[in-house]
């Protein structure tokens, strides 16, 4: 069965739910783990998504990440590797109807993890993208309601460009 392309109106839950699951990943990677964020849709306040929650463990050595895949087996996750992103780890939970995304990145990854932060923030202080990105996800997800390929293609430009006006206001924050 096909990933069934929901979007819902935002839910303050989804925080919590996000701050349960960071308590098992934060055991399983101890010392490994340097942080946890909780990014996508389901970390910006008023956005709606799909109710799948995004989080990214920032560690200090991926090796030790691929040493505890099993562990994140037993909590119910599928463990997949890179999965397309050269220096991530991805984990899922939930099968085609999913409920929790890990995106693991050593903390020498800094080009992953901004831009991860930086659409997410550019996203809670923006109530006009917030708006127009709502509005296409819901769009695709009625024209897409079991093709995920073709619902995250849909998102890819508009993403796309998101990301560029996020680190280019960091980069400007920053003085780069």
């Amino acid at each position: 069965m096909a990933q069934h392309v929901i979007v819902v109106d935002y839910d303050p839950q989804w925080e919590a739910k996000f701050q349960k699951e960071a308590v098992c990943i934060r055991q399983i990677l101890g010392e490994n783990c340097k942080e946890i964020h909780h990014i996508g849709s389901t970390s910006v306040p008023g956005l709606a998504a799909k109710p799948v929650i995004d989080i990214m463990p920032v560690v200090h050595s991926l090796e030790r990440v691929d040493a505890a895949a099993e562990e994140f087996e037993k909590i119910g996750y599928e463990y997949l590797g890179e999965f397309g992103i050269p220096g991530r780890r991805y984990l899922r939970k939930g099968g085609d109807e999913r409920t929790h995304q890990i995106h693991i990145f050593q903390e020498t990854d800094q080009k992953n993890i901004r831009r991860h932060l930086a659409v997410r923030d550019y996203l809670r202080d923006h109530e006009e993208s917030r708006r127009a990105y709502a509005k296409l996800k819901r769009e695709l997800a009625l024209k897409y309601p079991y093709d995920i390929e073709g619902y995250c293609d849909g998102k890819e430009e508009f993403v796309r460009e998101l990301e560029e006006i996020a680190l280019k206001k960091i980069r400007k924050k920053d003085g780069r």
